[in-house]
């Protein structure tokens, strides 16, 4: 069962750090390339980015669930002790994908409309996109404070404390002579 916790923490934490790579370096940018506003124009290719941005924050969601689960079982059922700074860790990056999915990403959805929106004034746009832009770099911001995050918590479940870090040479002969 141990082996178990550790395989189910592992893959989650692999699949969070993944995910974020991918959605910060490939996903995100490539709905604001050339070929993409060219093929959408640029009110709709931000609104398809909305949608996947909103499945993202999902993500985050399920993949934060998990790893306060695991981070309780292995507390519960292994008897590890929980580690203070990966809870306080966790507890941050699970909050930082509530803020942004339930108050930034729909905040900036209601701001995207106001400047692409047929029923917006050219006042409601002009403060809208200068909005849009402040906000965009916070959640750019606090997305690289996620994946630096994220990054630290992968390396924690890979690399569990209070393991020894070197074995003796001669621990697999003492198991077949004794």
């Amino acid at each position: 069962m141990l082996s178990v916790l550790r395989v189910i923490g592992t893959l989650n934490a692999a699949v969070w750090f993944g995910a974020t790579v991918f959605f910060t370096f490939a996903a995100g940018p490539a709905f604001f390339s050339e070929a993409m506003l060219k093929l959408l124009g640029r009110p709709h290719a931000g609104a398809a980015a909305q949608i996947v941005l909103e499945r993202y924050f999902l993500l985050h969601h399920w993949c934060g669930l998990i790893a306060l689960a695991h981070l309780s079982a292995e507390w519960l059922y292994a008897g590890k002790p929980l580690s203070r700074f990966r809870l306080a860790l966790l507890l941050t990056l699970f909050g930082l994908g509530l803020v942004g999915g339930y108050w930034l990403q729909p905040k900036m959805h209601k701001l995207h409309m106001d400047w692409y929106g047929a029923r917006s004034t050219p006042a409601m746009r002009e403060r809208a996109q200068k909005s849009f832009g402040l906000w965009h770099g916070v959640a750019q911001g606090s997305n690289l404070l996620v994946l630096a995050g994220v990054l630290v918590y992968f390396w924690q479940v890979t690399h569990p404390e209070g393991l020894p870090r070197f074995k003796g040479q001669n621990k697999f002969a003492d198991k077949f002579r004794g």
